[in-house]
């Protein structure tokens, strides 16, 4: 019945079912020649999210498999909703990691970033002072671009990167519009490049990636092969245009309990954490009647905290544990 899905939130590798993926509808298929090499592997900002993957409980319930296996197939952006703590950037790192997928390429949103800081930078002012040490202009360009994150996820691949770009509802009004001719023809140009494409020798140059590798440019313009896995994340606060809404699968995460909750515990905290640790889970997940927030690092860092502060006196865990399961508005006071 669940053959189809090839993300299957098991919390283990297992890179060849990308290899499964069907190819895109003919809407999100892309021309960009496939270049060579494999990205990079995960790092640490993915282990730090995912801890050790142990045989652990699903972290992902059926709906919620069905909608990022529906982005894959679609090659449509996922736009993830949730409050904070609910595992929404978490996801894309989960699977980059089981589809072996390779590092994240992350793009943090603030109410100052532009379009053009995901796409790449040009280093003008560095360039023209290695022009007034050397005595001349260096012809190599490439030299003083580097693409952005989102830049990096959309240069051709046999295999989809995945993109991370976070809290898109911090950015200003205009942020979420400029995305959408990106994300519906998976290629952008850059001027610097296409304004000398016609010199001889310059049809193709070689630029610096957000991973720190070097890969040619061909004719100033980057076009995408497999489109990537997009995550935009939002914790709610804006509304977003429609146009970029019809362009993504909607996908809401409620705070994690029960079997989430406690494949987050075993995979930090390794086989049958969550039952060695009840009563703080009980304690992080009991109703006060007003709907408060507590995000579920509270709970890793009451857990962990106690493993080391109390072991030798089991009856102040819950006293230590009360220290930091707060309601965010509560310390605020």
């Amino acid at each position: 019945m669940d053959d189809w899905l090839i993300y299957r939130g098991v919390g283990a590798p297992d890179p060849d079912r990308i290899r499964q993926l069907p190819p895109p509808p003919p809407w999100r298929a892309f021309s960009g020649e496939p270049l060579p090499g494999a990205a990079p592997p995960i790092d640490s900002s993915s282990t730090r999210r995912l801890g050790a993957r142990v045989a652990a409980p699903p972290a992902q319930d059926a709906e919620t498999l069905e909608l990022i296996n529906a982005a894959l197939y679609l090659r449509r952006p996922l736009l993830v909703t949730g409050e904070p703590g609910s595992g929404k950037s978490t996801l894309a790192h989960s699977v980059a990691y089981e589809l072996g997928l390779g590092r994240v390429l992350q793009w943090p949103i603030v109410s100052r970033t532009e379009l053009k800081d995901g796409l790449y930078s040009y280093d003008a002012i560095g360039r023209l002072q290695d022009a007034q040490l050397a005595e001349r202009q260096s012809d190599d360009i490439g030299r003083y671009i580097r693409l952005g994150p989102l830049g990096t996820a959309l240069l051709p691949a046999e295999r989809p990167r995945v993109l991370l770009i976070d809290e898109l509802d911090k950015s200003d009004i205009d942020l979420p519009n400029d995305l959408l001719n990106v994300v519906e023809e998976g290629e952008f140009a850059l001027p610097e490049l296409e304004r000398m494409a016609d010199r001889p020798g310059h049809d193709e140059v070689r630029v610096l990636t957000d991973d720190g590798r070097r890969v040619p440019v061909r004719d100033g313009r980057v076009r995408c092969h497999a489109f990537p896995f997009v995550v935009m994340t939002s914790n709610g606060e804006r509304d977003f245009p429609a146009p970029l809404l019809r362009r993504c699968i909607h996908l809401h995460l409620d705070p994690p309990r029960d079997e989430r909750l406690a494949a987050m515990v075993q995979a930090h905290f390794g086989a049958g954490a969550d039952e060695r640790n009840l009563d703080l889970i009980g304690q992080f997940t009991r109703e006060d009647g007003d709907g408060e927030l507590r995000p579920t690092d509270q709970l890793l860092n009451a857990i962990f905290l106690t493993q080391h502060a109390v072991r030798q006196e089991p009856g102040r865990r819950e006293e230590i544990a009360e220290l930091l399961i707060r309601p965010l508005d509560t310390r605020q006071r």
